[in-house]
């Protein structure tokens, strides 16, 4: 019969959390490991297995306690209200961090090469649901007239979602509300439908002669 761990498994992933994050998967050693969570090296391997394990489960942990939150406080937003809203709480939480960690998310997908197997789908997939967050917001919004249908809702969510891995990338060098504020309001207002456009759109294809 299996021994009971005689540790708190949260309180250690929480610690292989903080540690991955603020040095990256490469830069954390084993003793930085040790040192973080309290616990023996050989402990460490016999719950959870190689430094990489580690590191897949310190990264599903961040994305679950953070990420997933996140997307499911503001789907149900309005759908400017929404993409403003994950982009704020995302300018907030870049700037309450004195240590310029970023996004433990982004900067995985920044160290860990494309061709990852192992991390590669979780990264990607990660990003593809935050994506697909903002699609619908877009879809919503074109459908409702509050977005511009200038351009196709996919390009506009894939722009959403380079706008967010820059501010966090940004935000690791240039720490200062008002740009970071400002690269958030530059999005927002291209995502505003012009007047001209009509609340369906008839008014635009219109004018371009499309009707």
């Amino acid at each position: 019969m299996a021994r009971p761990r005689e540790f708190d498994e949260d309180a250690v992933l929480d610690a292989a959390v903080a540690c991955f994050w603020r040095h990256g998967f490469d830069a954390t050693s084993i003793r930085d490991l040790v040192g973080q969570t309290g616990l023996t090296a050989a402990s460490l391997y016999n719950a959870f297995g190689d430094k990489r394990s580690l590191f897949r489960l310190a990264l599903e942990r961040y994305i679950a306690g953070g990420i997933g939150p996140r997307l499911a406080r503001y789907e149900a937003a309005p759908p400017l209200d929404g993409v403003r809203g994950y982009l704020d709480d995302v300018v907030a939480r870049s700037l309450d961090d004195p240590a310029n960690k970023g996004c433990m998310l982004v900067n995985a997908a920044l160290e860990f090469a494309a061709q990852d197997a192992e991390f590669r789908p979780l990264i990607i997939g990660t990003f593809g649901r935050i994506e697909a967050f903002f699609l619908d917001c877009v879809r919503r919004g074109q459908g409702d007239g509050s977005m511009t249908r200038t351009l196709a809702a996919e390009d506009l969510a894939l722009h959403c979602l380079a706008v967010l891995m820059g501010v966090r990338v940004l935000a690791r060098i240039r720490p200062e509300r008002a740009v970071l504020n400002g690269v958030v309001a530059a999005l927002l207002a291209a995502l505003v439908a012009r007047p001209e456009e009509g609340r369906d759109g008839a008014a635009d294809r219109s004018e371009r002669g499309m009707t």
